[in-house]
């Protein structure tokens, strides 16, 4: 193979897309160059494989989906060309990564002004609990002496609860301060405030019998809820947790092992999780939205990573379908739409099974891919005032429209515009989280919302739920999930048909 620096990843699709012999008796060109390449993974995996044709290609084999499915390689940049002109019924498509969709928090974009000569002048910050006093390890504390322009300081707290923050003075003030825990806290938000070093701030401990704005609209779902209705993760994995129960997985990843379906290390897909399947008890547990649900988790975030490929994603929709899952919840994106994972929405949608998906978090920007795609149903982040702790940074969330009810809005992170389905609680989420509980916000957090209503509604008809697994179910459920929301007064914009109920 050339040098790395001249090799590329693709994923080799056949014409037909992920299901190369769909309503194909007998094998397309396309279809029997892969199954050749798949005889090569299973007797030579990792080797370079050359074709005979007319020019020598060579191709490093990475992962196959299907036997005669897409592929995984790694391919000279130089002979891109040459592989599509011997096999012209092949699409090739290039790596690209999502992220998961949580909402964005203040960073510093420059560090303190301050002269060098007093720059060992340090303020100790101490972050406790305002229950007891302990110290809050771990959290991410963003000390902002000028928000518009980002500049400050910024730090995690030690053991001690401490962060300690250079800015030259033995007192500084500040015009916002940030602190978000890694778990078992409210995130908190003070403006204009002075600190000394020595200073305590004390956080709100989450109180898992706490009505916050999923609970607001959707209350604590009876033990049924969900019952027979399989969903699949599709995320940084779940952690094993009190409150939940994972039917099994697999991890898409290549090279890592399938069967590692668990927390990456970033606890997102635990939260998710939670919001659709939690079957807590409150106040000694917490509950989700269709407690009774099957819940499968596919990871498709490495290990430590904050970027998901292409065909991780497409890897594990196709998985997820073929293990019978009949929602796939999405909670990521913000990548270039890509055909790979289009293909794979499709597949899904044919097979029966509906994919629900984060809208993004960038702002009321556009609705960010895949929730962008026509087949899949893209869901916006709704919040209420009055579901936080005071001082908690879910203050800063709050934007105009509000709904009919002025306490109610889509949250300033939230993408939005034509393509949205439906809009679910999104700000201030209690959750799961490895080991303990954790408060997050985002469209990540109103996607799941959204699919623990569509299993509660689909498990209520199971008309829909035992059609043949083709696109008639699919659109079928994809109907009853509309036609169940209710308009908030926000506008289709904003709220494409209502709030998911």
């Amino acid at each position: 193979m050339p040098p790395k620096s001249s090799v590329q990843q693709y994923i080799l699709l056949p014409s037909q897309g992920m299901q190369a012999y769909a309503g194909h008796p007998s094998p397309t060109p396309a279809g029997e160059f892969l199954m050749k390449l798949s005889s090569h993974v299973m007797t030579f995996a990792g080797m370079p494989f050359r074709l005979p044709e007319r020019k020598s290609v060579e191709l490093n084999i990475l992962d196959s989906v299907h036997e005669d499915g897409a592929k995984l390689v790694e391919l000279a940049s130089g002979s891109l060309s040459d592989l599509r002109a011997q096999h012209p019924g092949l699409r090739l498509v290039p790596i690209v990564y999502y992220h998961t969709a949580v909402a964005p928090r203040p960073a510093i974009a420059s560090g303190p002004q301050v002269a060098a000569s007093t720059a060992a002048v340090k303020i100790t910050l101490k972050i406790v609990s305002r229950k007891d006093g302990s110290p809050v390890a771990g959290a991410f504390v963003v000390a902002f002496t000028d928000f518009s322009e980002g500049i400050g300081a910024q730090g995690k707290t030690n053991s001690k609860g401490e962060v300690r923050f250079s800015f030259g003075k033995s007192s500084r003030k500040l015009e916002r301060l940030y602190v978000y825990p890694d778990k078992g806290y409210w995130p908190l938000l003070k403006k204009n405030i002075v600190i000394a070093s020595g200073k305590e701030i004390g956080l709100n401990a989450i109180g898992l019998g706490y009505k916050d704005s999923l609970r607001h609209f959707y209350g604590n779902s009876p033990d049924d809820a969900g019952a027979g209705i399989r969903v699949g993760v599709i995320d940084t994995g779940i952690a094993a947790h009190p409150d939940l129960v994972i039917d099994g997985g697999e991890n898409t990843v290549v090279g890592e092992k399938a069967g590692d379906f668990g927390d990456n290390g970033h606890g997102h897909g635990t939260h998710v999780a939670g919001i659709v399947a939690a079957r807590g008890i409150p106040p000694s547990g917490i509950r989700g939205v269709a407690p009774a649900v099957i819940l499968r988790s596919y990871r498709v975030f490495g290990k430590g990573s904050d970027g998901a490929s292409n065909y991780a994603i497409a890897k594990a929709i196709d998985r997820a379908v073929a293990d019978g899952c009949d929602l796939l919840n999405m909670s990521l994106g913000g990548g270039p739409s890509d055909e790979a994972t289009m293909d794979a929405i499709a597949d899904a949608r044919a097979r029966g099974s509906l994919v629900i998906a984060a809208a993004g978090n960038d702002g009321r920007e556009p609705v960010c891919f895949p929730a962008s795609d026509s087949l899949a149903q893209a869901v916006s982040a709704l919040g209420r005032k009055g579901t936080w702790p005071a001082g908690s940074t879910q203050s800063g969330n709050v934007a105009k429209p509000y709904g009919k009810d002025k306490k109610n809005f889509i949250a300033d992170f939230s993408n939005i515009g034509p393509e949205l389905d439906l809009t679910a609680p999104g700000v201030g989420i209690i959750s799961t989280y490895p080991g303990g509980y954790a408060v997050m916000d985002g469209t990540s957090m109103a996607c799941p919302a959204a699919t623990g209503i569509a299993a509660k509604l689909l498990a209520a008809h199971p008309e829909i739920a035992g059609m043949a697994r083709n696109q008639e179910r699919s659109d079928a459920m994809a109907q009853l999930l509309l036609q169940a929301a209710k308009s908030l007064g926000f506008g289709p914009k904003y709220e494409g048909q209502g709030l998911a109920k």
